[in-house]
């Protein structure tokens, strides 16, 4: 069998696919990419169990058939030859394939693709439809905020509670929670809500159009299914129980704090290179229309003072935060000026940008942590 396609072409779909190759896979054939040729369109196929990619392409193709290419060797060898056409001829008997170019021919070793596993038989009960846009917010806003902890598998995804009065997206690690809000996506009758892991909206965020495209979502129990253009991802979806975000979430703070997004960033990076290393902590002091933000270190003689100014509406108030958490909360916000709501220093604290569309409303939770004597 030989088809012919463009360099380019053929390695702009695998690139997109590439990040779902596993390093240690369970199937040492899902180190390969599945390519299945029928009626001159080219279905490029990488999973690895938990996570699937397929891409389609039209190529020049003399009959139909399948293999399993590998997939370090072939993105390898595309990447360093020059855009023009290709002939890749495949060897049924062996499962040879041998890339041909202008200068030079290629021979790698595939397997049966028989062999590459099959794609489960979904039959999805709930579908709806979002913009590019709006679901690569949804992951932006929320994936940084997941849990690493496989002790916490509720939270090592983001999930997704979608109802007909808005759709929420909601990701936490105990320590910050950020629950991002549309109220454009068009939700039909009652849907489960459901988690999906943190690998598998990566793989999506990676692979999601520069261009405004509709989003097919379709899930069931199990599996999700997302669906644009001539690409289509499936992801195994994480059964567990989310916690219940809405009642961590403090709805009475008095103290609002807002102020340039870049000035608190660049603050929070100097100071806290002064804090100590295991707690990263940094104290916030607010009076009036100041912010002081310090920090120090006690076991190597360290300390560090800010001033901002800001637009203060409440009480003046010291509070104690991870500057980590903040900076990367700070680092994920799009908008110049962001607001801190604030009650007590015991209670979470809530970041919200000052710059939000009409159809969304985003929330970034941080937990306070208990302020240690400081020599200011």
């Amino acid at each position: 069998m030989k088809f012919i396609a463009s360099t380019s072409t053929i390695l702009k779909q695998i690139q997109m696919l590439n990040g779902v190759i596993p390093n240690n896979p369970s199937m040492p054939i899902l180190e390969n990419f599945l390519f299945e040729i029928q009626g001159g369109v080219l279905r490029i196929t990488a999973s690895d169990m938990q996570t699937t990619i397929i891409s389609e392409v039209n190529v020049e193709a003399n009959s139909d058939g399948n293999v399993a290419i590998p997939a370090k060797m072939l993105t390898d060898t595309l990447k360093n030859l020059p855009e023009q056409p290709v002939t890749f001829t495949i060897d049924f008997e062996t499962y040879t394939i041998e890339i041909s170019s202008d200068n030079g021919r290629y021979k790698l070793a595939g397997e049966n693709a028989e062999d590459y596993p099959t794609n489960p038989d979904l039959q999805m009960s709930n579908t709806l439809s979002m913009t590019s846009e709006a679901l690569a917010d949804a992951i932006g806003y929320t994936l940084f905020a997941t849990s690493n902890d496989d002790m916490k598998p509720n939270m090592n995804g983001v999930f997704f509670n979608l109802s007909e009065e808005h759709s929420d997206f909601v990701a936490t690690d105990s320590h910050r929670l950020v629950r991002y809000r549309r109220n454009d996506i068009q939700v039909n009758g009652v849907m489960s809500p459901i988690i999906m892991g943190k690998k598998a909206l990566t793989q999506l965020k990676n692979i999601l159009p520069s261009e405004s495209l509709d989003i097919t979502l379709e899930f069931n129990e199990q599996y999700a299914v997302f669906t644009f253009g001539s690409m289509k991802l499936i992801a195994r979806l994480i059964d567990e129980r989310f916690p219940d975000y809405e009642n961590v979430i403090p709805l009475n703070n008095s103290n609002h704090i807002t102020l340039d997004r870049q000035a608190l960033l660049g603050c929070l990076k100097r100071i806290v290179i002064y804090a100590n290393k295991t707690t990263n902590q940094v104290r916030f002091k607010i009076q009036d229309n100041e912010l002081f933000v310090s920090a120090e270190d006690l076991d190597f003689s360290n300390e560090a003072k800010e001033r901002l100014f800001c637009e203060h509406d409440g009480e003046d108030l010291e509070i104690g935060f991870n500057a980590k958490f903040l900076i990367e909360i700070l680092n994920n916000i799009a908008s110049d000026r962001i607001t801190l709501q604030l009650s007590e220093p015991g209670m979470a604290g809530l970041i919200v940008p000052e710059d939000q569309g009409e159809d969304e409303n985003i929330l970034m939770l941080v937990m306070p942590i208990m302020l240690h004597n400081f020599s200011y």
